[in-house]
């Protein structure tokens, strides 16, 4: 009998430790695409400034992301972003990249994850476009 209940105890316990793993790892999701749309944001502003600090005469895109954390077109270091972050779902610095119409210079960036995304709804009024995208590939950051 005491067998029975030490299985039982085990059992619950296996349960119990696997719904606080699931709800650890959807924690961790949430999390992630909460940092995701913070970085995004960041590019989408530095890609704009990028293009607001054009001399005439200059691409208004960088050609690589390194461009927005030194821009070449000046003699004295000048940033628009302050690191090159990561991607926080792939967790790799291989963005997918929008380029410009003549192709010389990035526009946007995207995640490259298929994963559909937890939030669907309630984005700020600056990212309307995100609602019920299927992938976070569809939450394209553009800063032209």
């Amino acid at each position: 009998m005491a067998y029975l209940g030490l299985l039982l105890s085990v059992a619950l316990l296996s349960i119990a430790a696997l719904a606080t793993l699931q709800v650890h790892s959807l924690m961790q999701r949430r999390a992630a695409e909460e940092d995701l749309l913070f970085i995004g944001q960041q590019y989408q502003q530095a890609l704009l400034s990028y293009a607001n600090a054009s001399p005439p005469g200059t691409l208004r895109a960088p050609a690589s992301l390194n461009d927005l954390l030194r821009d070449p077109r000046y003699p004295m270091p000048r940033r628009h972003i302050r690191q090159l972050y990561l991607d926080p779902i792939t967790l790799q610095a291989d963005w997918g990249l929008i380029l410009s119409p003549d192709g010389k210079g990035i526009i946007g960036i995207y995640s490259k994850s298929e994963r559909a995304p937890i939030k669907l709804a309630q984005f700020p009024a600056a990212l309307k476009g995100f609602e019920n995208k299927k992938s976070y590939q569809e939450w394209v950051f553009k800063g032209l």
